[in-house]
């Protein structure tokens, strides 16, 4: 599936979740999915914790993810500490 294909899986509507990032014709939003995954989450962890995901779904949480990062600059310290 290519990248757009992929971003066509995320949906951002005002009466759904607050507006939320999330996939399409679900509730459940991007930021859950890239939490999770950061937190050492398998896919097949949370396939099986969110029965209506599947794997394209979680592959279109990063592709969006990625595509946020593009456009936002998050501002992180370069200092090292003193051991």
């Amino acid at each position: 599936m290519q990248h757009e294909q992929l971003l066509e899986r995320i949906s951002v509507d005002p009466n759904v979740c607050f507006g939320k990032s999330c996939i399409r014709g679900t509730r459940i939003w991007v930021s859950l999915i890239v939490d999770n995954l950061s937190e050492g989450v398998s896919e097949d962890e949370l396939l099986a914790a969110y029965p209506s995901l599947c794997r394209e779904d979680i592959r279109a949480a990063l592709a969006f993810a990625a595509e946020m990062t593009r456009d936002r600059v998050i501002p992180v310290s370069t200092e090292v500490a003193n051991p």
